[in-house]
Formats: C-alpha cells, structure tokens, sequence
C-alpha cells in the first residue's frame, strides 16, 4: 500500500489551489509552526524523520509542490520554479502562516526563497540545505547536463527510466547504505509513470530556464541579512558541490553552518537526528526576527 503508513505515519490533507489542483501537504505537531520546502525528486516523504523528532515541541507542515508526492499531477500546468513559488505563497496565505520557521533544501530554497522575499516579516528563521539561489547558465557542472536532458534522450531519460529517482538519487547520497529499498520504493511510486513525471522534468529545464528569476532573487539577497540562518552542508554531495556553500558563506557571513563530511545531497535523509537537535539548539538560542 502505498504510502506505507509505518514509514509516514502522517495523515494527508490537501491545499485547493486558485486553479483548482489540489496540493498535498502534512500538518504535524503543535507549537511555533516549521514550513520544510522539498526539492527533486522529492516529496514531504523525506521529511518523515525530521518530523518525527520535531513534531512533539513544533507544528510541522510540509506540501507537496504540484506535480510531485500525493499532489495532482495536472500534464498541463506551469512547473516553472516561478509558479511553484507562487503556488506556494498561496499555500502559506491560505494555512494563515505567521512567524514560521523555514527549512528547505535543492530547488525548493529558492522556491521558499521566493516568498521569504516578498514577506520577510513572516518569517522568524531559516535553515537550508545543499540548493541555490542565483544562476546556474554559466557553470558547466549544471549547464551541460541541462543541455543533454533538453534533448530526445534526457527526456526519454526523465520520463521513461525515471532517470532522477533510479540514478541520481542513489549516488546523491554520501552513504548509499542509507537509501533503502524500502525508502527508495516511496520515491519511485511518488512518480509512477512518464506523465506523473512532467514536473521533474520541468526542473532540468529550468536549469537554464530559471536564470532571470534566481537572478532577481539573488540581488535581494540583502532582505537575509537580519534573519537567523542555520545552514547544514552534505560536503559529499556531487550535484549540489561544496563550492556552493563558499558562495552562501561570503553572502550570508552571520549564517551558522553546520557541515556534514560524510553525508550527501539528501542530508534530511542522512542525518534527521543531527539536525533536529542542531535545529532545537539554533531555535533555542536565537530570538528570531
């Protein structure tokens, strides 16, 4: 049965869109309120440990974006990182979110980004992990596999071999022992078949696509500067390297950061338990603005 409910042991409520698409989302817990933003392949499945752990002190809430987990899958809809943002910006309006915590992670921080921009007073604090928030065009690591997923072959790749799942997602991890397969089960089925599979897709596009908008975003990168940031780093990620971080540091100099030299891409997935302490120290010991 899936999902398995002794893995995500969490009831699914759904989020109506403006559009109608219903968004899939969890909602854990009581206390101050954690928003956790996914990226790709992902879905609120892989935050199940970290909620786990938080849920009894925090309320935890994590969707779904469109298109991926338990959310509608519509083939038609906008998968731009841009609309996921405003997607999501109606999801934190219509849950009437005030003074949250962010934790978020790959696409999904400059998607959380996005609104933290736009609303910087409704967030008291912000954590993120192994993701980005300027252009990618420029640099070979992203720009030349961009360039071979926008050809016949990457999209047979995304949509037919659910290539993001079977093959990146394994080696994205610093220890492979970590995914199981019962793990990994989760995240194929979240992403059946070639048409499940349009929203992923749409990410290795925007790659390439999405330069004007992260770039928009990375000149207000200014609005971080008086917000309380926590940033943990899987130093052994391929897709996402520790050069990244480098560029964080300099920007956000007053950020604390914690690095985890064994771990990947997924560190949500590696080490739930050392960021939900590292995360009730931080929330303990800042006053959030």
């Amino acid at each position: 049965m899936f999902p398995d409910r002794t893995l995500f042991p969490f009831e699914s409520r759904y989020f109506t869109l403006p559009g109608g698409e219903k968004m899939h989302y969890i909602d854990e817990g009581a206390g101050p309120a954690i928003l956790f933003v996914h990226g790709t392949p992902e879905w609120s499945f892989g935050w199940r440990e970290l909620i786990g752990l938080l849920r009894d002190r925090y309320r935890c809430i994590a969707p779904d974006h469109l298109g991926f987990g338990l959310s509608d899958k519509p083939l038609s809809a906008d998968y731009s990182c841009k609309a996921h943002g405003e997607r999501l910006e109606a999801f934190i309006e219509g849950l009437g979110l005030r003074d949250f915590h962010v934790v978020c992670n790959d696409f999904g921080l400059s998607i959380a980004m996005s609104s933290v921009m736009q609303h910087p007073e409704r967030t008291a604090r912000i954590s993120f992990f192994n993701g980005w928030m300027w252009p990618l065009d420029q640099d070979p690591h992203y720009a030349g596999p961009a360039r071979v997923m926008r050809s016949f072959f990457g999209r047979w790749m995304y949509k037919w071999f659910n290539f993001p799942v079977r093959v990146v997602m394994p080696a994205a991890f610093g220890d492979r022992s970590r995914l199981t397969k019962a793990m990994h089960w989760h995240y194929k089925m979240a992403l059946p078949n070639p048409d499940s599979r349009v929203a992923a897709y749409r990410f290795s596009h925007e790659l390439l696509d999405a330069t004007d908008w992260w770039a928009g975003l990375w000149a207000q990168r200014d609005k971080l500067l008086d917000k309380d940031i926590l940033v943990f780093w899987g130093m052994k990620d391929r897709f996402v390297p520790p050069y990244e971080l480098d560029k964080w540091v300099a920007a956000l100099p007053h950020a604390r950061v914690v690095r985890f030299e064994d771990a990947g891409h997924f560190v949500q997935e590696e080490k739930p338990v050392e960021m939900a302490e590292a995360l009730h120290d931080f929330w303990a010991q800042t006053p959030g603005k």
